[in-house]
């Protein structure tokens, strides 16, 4: 504590032997001033690293951008596909029963759903016992041209037989009929010059007359038999007109029978069954319910034949071949590391299968890069990849 002491003018004076304390902000006000300079000479060094660091990063990242860039080709709105099947009735009718569920495992060849077929079986049934009618009309038809062969085989035989004798004794009066009819002649000649007896022009003219009766009687029998012959020819051609009736009858159980087949296949069709291994993705009808053909029943698809459909850009299209190995991320799992293979590289963009194409009629002209379908097969891992799920893709342009 410092002390004074009153002069006469009223001045003070300090005792020589007081000792000044200084005031503690004031002291560490100037002692903050003496470290300033201190202060900015370290933190200089650390900004510098700061900003090294940065651009060390930056180029990191850069340089890996580059790469990426160069040797792989990224996209990330592809998506998994696969063969959904949808499940259509070709028939008509009332859904009788529906076997699955949605999401239930099928087996090729299970039933899905049964359409009422009892309309179907009746006409099955109902052609079945016309192609029995039919081919019991047939036998018959059979067994009676069996008949009239060996009735009028013998017949025509024996009627032949006769033709041919008669022809045989037509032939053999006739030079007979000639020669009797020269004697004759000669006979009547001889007679007139008073060579001859009456009685040997009578005898040549008798054998004469007796020739040719004979001879008429021949000719006659052979017109009989000929006549005969045509009868038993007309006979026979009955074979022809039974061998046309078993024909038709056989054309019209061929025509049977195919409506028979399809009336069975509408009958088969009845009972809906699954085309592959799979799940039921999703049904659309309910037993009780009526359907037309052609109406879906339900999809199903085949878990294990998957793919990945990638859209990729026609700047990035150059360097892709078949095989290049594909690194794959499903957004359903992220923590799961998938890999694939391209399997084909389409071979028109996307646009020239749009529903409205995009001409340029007007001249006006903006240039918009272009996508080309791109095919990546895809291990499946314990199904859980399904058909719809977003991913992305690298695929490595180094590793053919």
């Amino acid at each position: 504590m410092s002390k004074t002491q009153a002069m006469p003018d009223g001045t003070e004076s300090k005792d020589k032997k007081t000792t000044v304390q200084a005031d503690p902000q004031t002291a560490a006000e100037h002692s903050s001033a003496r470290q300033i300079p201190l202060g900015r000479g370290r933190t200089l060094p650390v900004k510098r690293g700061l900003a090294a660091a940065v651009l060390l990063i930056a180029l990191v990242f850069a340089g890996h951008e580059i790469y990426q860039r160069i040797n792989f080709v990224y996209t990330y709105d592809s998506r998994i596909d696969g063969d959904l099947i949808t499940i259509s009735s070709r028939v008509a009718g009332w859904v009788t029963s529906m076997d699955v569920t949605e999401g239930g495992r099928i087996e090729k060849g299970n039933v899905l759903a049964t359409i009422d077929a009892r309309e179907s079986e009746l006409l099955v049934a109902e052609m079945q016992a016309q192609m029995s009618a039919m081919e019991a009309q047939r036998e018959r038809l059979a067994a009676q041209r069996r008949l009239v062969d060996k009735q009028t085989a013998s017949l025509y035989s024996s009627v032949k037989s006769q033709l041919a004798a008669a022809q045989v004794t037509v032939s053999s009066l006739a030079p007979q009929l000639k020669l009797a009819k020269r004697e004759f002649q000669r006979a009547k000649k001889l007679y007139e010059r008073k060579v001859t007896s009456r009685r040997q022009l009578d005898q040549a003219e008798n054998a004469e007359q007796r020739i040719d009766r004979e001879h008429r009687i021949a000719v006659a029998a052979l017109q009989a038999a000929k006549a005969k012959l045509g009868e038993a020819e007309a006979e026979r051609a009955q074979l022809d007109v039974l061998d046309g009736d078993i024909s038709i009858l056989y054309h019209r159980k061929t025509e049977l029978q195919a409506k028979v087949e399809h009336q069975k296949l509408d009958l088969g069709d009845r009972t809906i069954r699954s085309p592959v291994n799979g799940v039921v993705d999703k049904t659309f009808v309910k037993a009780g319910e009526y359907v037309t053909p052609g109406q879906r029943l339900a999809i199903v698809h085949d878990p294990k034949n998957i793919w990945i459909e990638a859209n990729v850009k026609e700047t990035q299209i150059s360097h892709l071949k078949i095989g290049q190995r594909v690194e794959i991320s499903v957004d359903a799992y992220p923590d799961t590391a998938f890999e694939g293979r391209v399997l084909s590289v389409g071979n028109a963009t996307t646009s020239e299968f749009a529903l409205l194409p995009s001409p340029n009629p007007s001249g006006n002209f903006t240039k918009i890069t272009q996508r080309l379908p791109v095919r990546i097969a895809i291990e499946q891992k314990d199904d859980l990849l399904r058909p719809g799920m977003m991913v992305e893709i690298n695929i490595d342009l180094g590793n053919p």
